[in-house]
């Protein structure tokens, strides 16, 4: 089966496996060759990848997974693949660490850029006749 990983930046995965298992809060499920047609949402979860001996692991969080004609297709806010549930987990906990703190900066940025404009609007009087 083919399997298919995308964020918002870019491909993250493209890949020919035997059959993945996809971990969730809750429950838990194998996906298989020839499986019925799915999709379910994926909040927060991991991935379990197989080929032959070889297993990886896909944390994401806020995906979507569909599987049909023996292509399954994750598309997810945020996603890290490695050779451990912790590795990927850990990783990707570290990725959204730093994407939060630019965001902070970013928003503290903007307020102080907010703050200079309506100073400057109010030196240059403008808006009135």
């Amino acid at each position: 089966m083919k399997f298919l990983v995308s964020t918002h930046q870019g491909k993250l995965y493209d890949e020919e496996l035997d059959h993945i298992i996809v971990h969730m809060v809750d429950n838990e499920f194998a996906i298989l060759k020839d499986h019925i047609p799915l999709v379910c949402v994926i909040p927060y979860g991991y991935i379990k990848m197989v080929l032959g001996n070889e297993v990886l692991y896909l944390a994401l969080s806020n995906g979507v997974l569909e599987f049909k004609n023996n292509v399954a297709t994750i598309i997810a806010q945020e996603a890290h693949a490695g050779k451990s549930e912790d590795s990927a987990r850990d990783h990707l906990n570290a990725i959204r660490k730093e994407r939060l703190e630019l965001n902070r900066k970013d928003q503290g940025d903007f307020t102080k850029q907010e703050s200079e404009l309506l100073d400057n609007l109010k030196k240059a009087r403008a808006g009135r006749l």
